[in-house]
């Protein structure tokens, strides 16, 4: 009988240290072994990717083709640029394929296509292999089997049910071995793709050509360039691959007293150069670093810890599993978990800016609808740092420019354009957080806008972030700040949060005038925009605006959400597009430029059911003083303060 000719299939897994899938490749003896990555077209013009993770991702490939080439010189990675679905039969035929290998992938996409891969290999008699055990502590299918089938929706239904599945498996060693690949000769055609529509063009600086060759432009398999993909360069200085990975992962090992006590709320998020915490979440997402080797090798340094360890879910490990909890209940829900429309575990809130839905396929289209000019208009400057806030616009500046953000920072901008500022659809940042992210993936980015939303996940709507207050706590002096915001670098520290009531004399020493909504330029002085709402006014628009929907009490699948009379159970005048009966009257009833106020007091909340109350240390809330922390708030009922002063300084981050 002859030994097996198998594909490898690369995907989210660019690392040869504890690989289940390729060590199941190796088991084979295979006569060769050809290790490959498709250049899919699904991610290149239909996912939002931006230069940045488009770097990470292209460091981490040509790391890995390295660390083949040194196991064996005749080796490399071979990336091919065409589809999954089209390329794959070609080379079952052309290389005499017996066997294809992979790691399981639970995203939404990633399953539909491994679906078609799988009857395509069928049909062409290619065995499948499938290892099951790969991006996560837990197959996230278990997961949803061991919580009676339903999505997981809190760290502790994953504390309880992941013991059932097993203990998390210890990681194995990087091969020492690798066959020759066979012939490599490609007698086909390629198939190239279609361009249309490109969610990335916006991102663009030229046409892209990376599908030019598919096997690149030398010939050579290499993986393609920011330049074939008609971006400019990256302007992140996080770099991917397994290498850095581990080194970054022994770095941390070797401090052990911040790997055992480790907790994540305690991390400043404004620390810079170096960052408060691990920086491994793109290289999980990536897979040049293992879960399991990161969960067993921090949790080696707390078993021989002798002092007070962390533990989860605020601890190291504490993070992966609520990584898997993100997992588990995006594969229970499909590509529904990206959405609220039609999503069972997603609280429906009246958002403005909602996302427009295919009627036939119940899936968003990528588009959405603008009811309110102004919430645009909000949404823009958020977007690309211009609110006038300036700890918000230091947070989307860093976001954009290095592809990463503190996860305290992600929850104060999330909060501001959500349930705490803006009432605007969650959805809409989750885009922004998708194309500018080094380390987005799908699950973990969904479930935190959602938990931050309150929409899913957590519950306690009440407790918002203050732009002003909340940084002060962490960086009085507005270091952080003068970073991502040059133009306020000489501001002083008692104006760097609120440079609006700076004097004008101020203002003008410090070489930066605070007016208008734009940044640029005056004569001789720079232009930092004034605040685009009165932030206490907001806030208490908003929190009114979710009680009501919590009384409400819709989720995305209820039968109101999916045809629109939803509207029925809403107030013409409350926050949202509620006018009327249909999206098109509240078009007609919000004219551009003006902002609907919610008058009188909403009601209390009414007992809450279906989202989890519980927060990252599951402290409960105690009372509270003000709203957000902002001089002159007015006094809120016990159990309504905001989350601010619940927030302890590490030592490390005073």
């Amino acid at each position: 009988m002859p030994k097996p000719r198998v594909i490898y299939w690369f995907r989210t897994d660019l690392r040869l240290h504890d690989s289940p899938a390729l060590k199941a490749a190796l088991d084979l003896n295979p006569d060769c072994l050809y290790p490959i990555w498709t250049w899919d077209p699904h991610y290149v013009y239909r996912a939002r990717v931006g230069q940045n993770r488009w770097q990470f991702l292209i460091d981490c490939q040509n790391d890995l083709s390295a660390s083949i080439t040194k196991i064996n010189k005749n080796s490399k990675l071979f990336l091919m640029r065409e589809g999954p679905t089209t390329l794959l039969p070609k080379l079952f035929k052309a290389w005499r394929i017996s066997h294809l290998v992979f790691e399981k992938d639970t995203d939404a996409y990633a399953q539909e296509r491994d679906a078609q891969v799988k009857e395509l290999a069928k049909e062409a008699g290619v065995e499948i292999i499938m290892e099951k055990h790969g991006r996560t502590l837990y197959d996230p299918d278990l997961l949803v089997k061991e919580n009676g089938g339903h999505p997981t929706m809190s760290i502790s239904q994953v504390e309880k049910v992941g013991p059932k599945i097993g203990e998390i498996s210890k990681p194995i060693p990087a091969p020492t071995h690798l066959p020759d690949p066979g012939d490599t000769k490609l007698d086909f055609e390629q198939e190239k793709p279609s361009q249309e529509p490109d969610v990335n063009a916006i991102q663009r600086q030229s046409s892209d050509t990376s599908y030019s060759h598919i096997t690149g432009p030398n010939n050579d398999f290499a993986v393609p360039t920011l330049t074939e993909l008609g971006m400019e360069p990256a302007t992140t200085q996080h770099r991917g691959g397994e290498t850095v990975a581990l080194k970054v992962l022994s770095d941390i090992i070797s401090n052990t007293d911040y790997t055992a006590t480790f907790q994540k709320p305690n991390t400043a998020p404004t620390a810079f150069d170096p960052q408060a915490t691990t920086l491994l979440s793109p290289h999980l997402h990536f897979g040049t670093i293992s879960s399991r080797e990161f969960y067993w090798r921090v949790q080696e340094v707390v078993d021989n810890y002798k002092g007070n360890a962390s533990s989860p879910p605020t601890s190291l490990t504490g993070q992966l599993l609520f990584r898997d909890m993100y997992f588990g209940a995006q594969a229970a829900l499909g590509y529904k978990f990206g959405q609220t429309v039609g999503n069972s575990h997603c609280r429906f809130i009246p958002w403005h800016l909602p996302s427009k839905v295919d009627p036939k396929t119940g899936l968003v289209t990528g588009d959405y609808t603008v009811d309110s000019q102004e919430a645009e208009t909000w949404f823009q400057r958020w977007k690309w740092g211009r609110t006038g806030f300036p700890w918000i616009d230091a947070l989307m500046r860093q976001l954009r420019r290095e592809g990463w953000m503190h996860h305290l920072g992600r929850h104060a901008v999330a909060c501001f354009l959500t349930r705490g500022g803006c009432y605007i659809d969650w959805e809409r940042g989750a885009e922004v957080f998708e194309e500018w992210l080094i380390d987005h993936e799908a699950a973990s980015n969904i479930g935190n806008w959602q938990w931050l939303s309150c929409t899913a996940f957590y519950s306690q709507f009440y407790r918002c972030y203050s732009p002003i207050a909340f940084p002060q706590k962490w960086d009085k002096e507005g270091r952080f700040v003068k970073r991502y915001v040059p133009e306020l670098e000489k501001f002083n520290k008692k104006y760097i949060y609120e440079p609006w009531k700076a004097p004008i004399q101020d203002q003008k020493k410090a070489g930066c005038l605070i007016t208008g909504s734009e940044c640029g330029e005056q004569g001789e002085f720079k232009v930092y925009p004034k605040p685009m709402f009165d932030f206490p006014e907001r806030r208490t628009i908003c929190l009114d605006g979710m009680k009501k929907a919590y009384q409400v009490h819709l989720y995305g699948d209820n039968p109101k959400v999916l045809d629109g009379t939803w509207r029925e159970l809403f107030a013409d005048d409350a926050e949202g597009p509620t006018e009327g009966t249909r999206i098109e009257d509240a078009l007609n009833g919000d004219a551009p430029g003006q902002s609907k106020i919610q008058k009188g007091v909403s009601k209390e909340d009414k007992e809450r059911d279906g989202a989890i109350e519980e927060d990252e240390d599951e402290a409960a809330e105690k009372g509270g003083e003000n709203k957000g922390g902002d001089k002159g708030g007015s006094k809120r009922k016990r159990g309504q303060a905001t989350l601010d002063r619940h927030i302890k300084k590490s030592k490390a981050a005073k």
